[in-house]
């Protein structure tokens, strides 16, 4: 067969976490976007339901499929940088990491970024990918254009002003409205960011959220539970010069005390919980203060070596606090023992239609648990914190949210089932986690 219509070498696709697994009928790998329509349309003539997978970060079921499992690893590459517009449009499958250091040595960037740079373009966008930002926004917020595959097999270009429902919905489309073939980023001259890391006070760090959030044009914290240790990080745009961080420091501290040490006190803990609080003690002393300048995607982003499961709420940015207050309430008096720590990053508000920050200033608030470890009782407690103060789940991170739940938390909810019904009536890229979220 094809490269269009084979089967699995063997048999099963496992996402990163290892927490899904599927085995599709078969695989298509298209290296142009004609490839892709044609797959698409011999699935459809098949009565194969369709899936695009980038490099499965994601913890739902979002691209599990039983029909046809497309890999669009030969659809990547910067097809066109416009220096003008200032825009690059990309390959849908190009991972972060590749496209980055491509914009780099083109001295460009985009504004803002998430933490883990292993995902693909399309992937990232489309489940809402996001770093940190007072000012700038998720990946998807920086999108200028989309090239997407309809059921029928259609190429539909959109822009904001070339199908701009279509625009406003696909950004972060689940994959519910067709598959994404390119995106075109905005993109600026490359510039450097200022990166101060500092241990801080839970206290603290929750009594100034407000003003570290509004002082720094990216903050974001992590909370040590079990502890009342933070630590900070606050970038910021620097005039220069680089002072990046040594190869020696920046081994010890990214790869050997946040990875390799890590991992070594994750398997401990999961092994012996109740030793979990005494390595959270010493684990949030570990990372010292630093300062380092450099270009962005080596300040917003860090190595993830250590597998685990996440889940991870939007809140409006002034419930933040108070959820954060009650989630580590609930954990000092509970027996949960967490060995990861909780992030805190924010959003301003954008206009994307299943954006978690659409319409409003948005704080985010990630729990985890250490891969083959049990999460369900925290992330059951944790998911009630959240949802009590109007929180929206990630797309991409584990919940148990339902249609009816998110219908009340997006105001524009019924915008995007309605265009899925004019893209998509017969749910040809339909499956289990879509029913769920977004109804029949």
């Amino acid at each position: 067969m094809s490269r269009l219509g084979r089967r699995p070498a063997d048999g099963t696709w496992r996402n990163w976490a290892g927490n899904v697994s599927v085995r599709p009928a078969r695989e298509a790998r298209p290296a142009s976007v004609d490839e892709l329509a044609e797959a698409i349309r011999n699935a459809a003539d098949d009565g194969l339901r369709v899936k695009t997978v980038g490099t499965g970060h994601s913890f739902t079921s979002i691209a599990a499929t039983d029909g046809l499992l497309i890999r669009p690893d030969l659809l990547t590459g910067i097809r066109h940088v416009d220096r003008s517009a200032m825009t690059v449009t990309v390959e849908s499958g190009t991972p972060l990491k590749r496209l980055n250091a491509a914009l780099a040595r083109e001295g460009l960037s985009l504004t803002n970024m998430g933490d883990i740079t292993e995902q693909t373009v399309a992937g990232a966008i489309s489940t809402g990918t996001h770093g940190t930002g007072r000012d700038s926004g998720s990946v998807a917020a920086q999108v200028r254009g989309l090239e997407l595959v309809t059921a029928d097999g259609r190429v539909l270009t959109c822009s904001a002003e070339d199908e701009p429902e279509v625009f406003a919905a696909a950004r972060i489309g689940l994959g519910a409205l067709g598959v994404v073939s390119a995106v075109t980023l905005a993109v600026e001259p490359l510039f450097l960011l200022t990166a101060r890391e500092e241990p801080m006070s839970f206290d603290r760090v929750t009594a100034e959220f407000e003003a570290l959030h509004a002082e720094n044009e990216h903050f974001e914290f992590y909370w040590f539970p079990h502890t009342e240790n933070c630590s900070t990080k606050r970038n910021n745009r620097s005039h220069g010069p680089a002072a990046p961080l040594g190869p020696l420091s920046g081994w010890f501290e990214d790869e050997f005390l946040s990875n390799g040490l890590f991992q070594v006190a994750s398997s401990f803990g999961r092994a012996l919980p109740a030793a979990v609080p005494s390595i959270a003690r010493v684990s949030s002393r570990a990372l010292s203060a630093r300062t380092y300048t450099d270009i962005p995607y080596k300040v917003f982003t860090s190595p993830r070596r250590v597998r685990f499961m996440e889940m991870e709420y939007a809140l409006p940015r002034e419930a933040a606090v108070a959820a954060l207050r009650e989630l580590k309430a609930m954990l000092d008096r509970s027996p949960l023992r967490v060995g990861f720590p909780v992030e805190v990053r924010t959003a301003p508000a954008d206009d994307i239609t299943l954006s978690t920050a659409s319409g409003r200033d948005t704080a985010y608030i990630a729990v985890h648990m250490y891969r083959g470890a049990p999460y369900r009782a925290y992330f059951t407690a944790a998911e009630r914190i959240m949802t009590a103060h109007g929180g929206r789940p990630h797309w991409g991170k584990v919940h148990t949210r339902d249609a009816e739940y998110l219908a009340e938390a997006y105001p524009r909810f019924g915008e995007f089932t309605a265009l899925r019904d004019r893209l998509d009536p017969d749910r040809l890229f339909g499956n289990a986690y879509l029913r769920r979220v977004l109804g029949d």
